[in-house]
């Protein structure tokens, strides 16, 4: 794993600095710059555009990650596969403008009377959804070149703290509201010009079509792969975003806002399924493409254990402290720990499944994947209309973990069956173990005035029994090496 390795590695590292840098935005920053009302305004725009921004492309992105080992010919610039994908989205900007503007009165109608703000600025769906799709092209586009890490410094690290330079000149009324939503917006047209300019630094890309080689593949058959997998990547962002968005449509606008605040601290749990799956998927596909079993299984085993492994820990960590953590904000936002602790249990069930969506969706397999996303974002939003009417917020939690574990479990039994792969062996059940131990011994931890205190003496204690169960119980021994006095003993035997 070495290449995943290291830019795993270096992936996380940013993606780590990134959550920081998010954590100091959206929970230090924003509760305390902005109304619950504007932060729900910046959420359901960037949520809305983001699933415009998946059928945008009209599937390119799959289509980079399958197709273009076919292609990799660095002497040949690539037979001319970049001007080949940017056909795709110069296309889709054509429907989806037609789409956005003819259906305008439609979606203005469904959100006016709970999100009126959002309604009025509307017509930044577009643009913000056309850069969007570009910068998720060329961050695919650099990743099928083994270059993930400067892609992900600038979604992860730059364009937050550009977005909390908006979010602070708007605060100190050094612009308005207009302003404020043009230049959120306008941080993404800055992210995506370095992205192009990185692009032509780490090769010359050409433009010029290679249409015989494009003729010996089967057209057909990469515009379904392509257009199918574009409405699997909905169906998916859809389970990620489509919480927020109807919670705009059932409740006000600032409910969003406290959901977005609550719902981003279980995100630092995905930081490392993320890092890995920016390197893995290009790997799975080299791997499949020269039918290579062994790095397939490699990749698989080693990522269910590891990011469950990691995952349990950082749900611990979450979830004994919650209760302090927000007790840090405004009283408004202190009623979301049952959120977090509803979306962190879906997330660590995803995180123990592995890599799985990067071997489905390379692979032969890839119209089952595609057609259970496209089957659990239905499930998702009936399961919406359902429990936000009835539990508000904690509602759409629910919801969006019963979907996420319904995905794993379906993708995991799928694997198993047609791939004759299954990650989990005795030492997942001892994590597993080791996390329910842990969360029971948080509770006759006596709570501490000092909230401060409280968090960092708790999570030292919790952490120490976890870290050291996982040595005695031998879950990851490639590792004692790296520990001086382990290494020392093992010599000596």
């Amino acid at each position: 794993m070495g290449i995943i390795q290291k830019q795993g590695i270096q992936n996380t590292i940013i993606s780590y600095i990134g959550i920081l840098i998010g954590f100091l935005n959206l929970i230090l920053i924003q509760p305390f710059f902005l109304t619950p009302e504007e932060i729900g305004l910046t959420r359901v725009l960037f949520s809305f555009s983001s699933l415009v921004a998946v059928f945008l492309p009209l599937g390119i992105g799959s289509i980079i990650f399958r197709y273009f080992p076919k292609f990799r010919n660095e002497t040949k610039g690539h037979h001319g596969f970049l001007g080949f994908m940017l056909l795709f989205p110069a296309a889709g900007l054509l429907v989806v403008t037609v789409i956005l503007f003819s259906l305008k009165g439609f979606f203005i109608s469904k959100y006016i009377a709970q999100s009126a703000l959002f309604t009025e600025y509307y017509d930044y769906v577009l643009p913000l959804s056309f850069l969007l799709g570009l910068i998720n092209i060329l961050t695919i586009y650099a990743s099928s070149l083994f270059k993930t890490s400067f892609p992900a410094l600038l979604n992860d690290v730059v364009g937050r703290l550009l977005t909390i330079l908006v979010i602070s000149a708007y605060f100190l009324h050094w612009i308005n509201i207009n302003q404020f939503v043009f230049f959120f917006v306008f941080v993404y047209a800055i992210q995506l010009g370095c992205l192009i300019i990185y692009v032509f630094s780490i090769e010359r890309p050409v433009f010029r079509i290679d249409f015989v080689m494009v003729n010996k593949l089967n057209i057909k058959e990469m515009l379904q792969y392509g257009f199918l997998l574009a409405f699997a990547s909905i169906a998916g962002l859809g389970l990620r975003y489509l919480d927020a968005i109807m919670i705009g449509k059932y409740m006000a606008l600032s409910f969003v806002g406290i959901y977005t605040i609550a719902s981003f601290i279980p995100a630092v749990l995905e930081a490392p399924l993320n890092s890995i799956d920016k390197i893995a998927f290009s790997k799975i596909a080299n791997a499949l493409e020269t039918n290579n079993r062994k790095e397939i299984e490699e990749i698989y085993f080693k990522s269910s254990k590891y990011l469950f492994l990691l995952g349990g820990l950082m749900f611990l960590g979450i979830n004994i402290n919650i209760d302090s953590l927000l007790g840090f904000l405004p009283e408004v936002y202190h009623h979301g720990g049952t959120v977090v602790l509803i979306i962190s249990i879906g997330t660590l069930f995803n995180l123990a499944s592995g890599t799985n969506n990067s071997l489905i969706y390379t692979s032969e397999h890839y119209r089952v994947g595609a057609f259970l996303l496209i089957f659990l974002v239905v499930i998702a939003f009936i399961n919406n209309m359902i429990f936000i009417p009835l539990y508000g917020i904690e509602g759409a939690a629910l919801a969006t973990a019963i979907s996420t574990i319904l995905n794993s479990l379906i993708r995991f039994v799928f694997i198993w069956k047609k791939f004759n792969l299954q990650p989990y062996d005795s030492k997942t059940a001892m994590i597993a173990l080791l996390i329910v131990i842990c969360s029971a011994v948080n509770y006759l931890i006596t709570k501490f005035e000092n909230p401060v205190f409280d968090i960092v003496l708790r999570s030292s204690f919790i952490s120490l029994i976890y870290c050291t169960g996982v040595y005695f119980l031998n879950i990851v021994p490639e590792f004692h090496r790296y520990i001086p006095l382990i290494n020392r003993n093992s010599k000596k035997e």
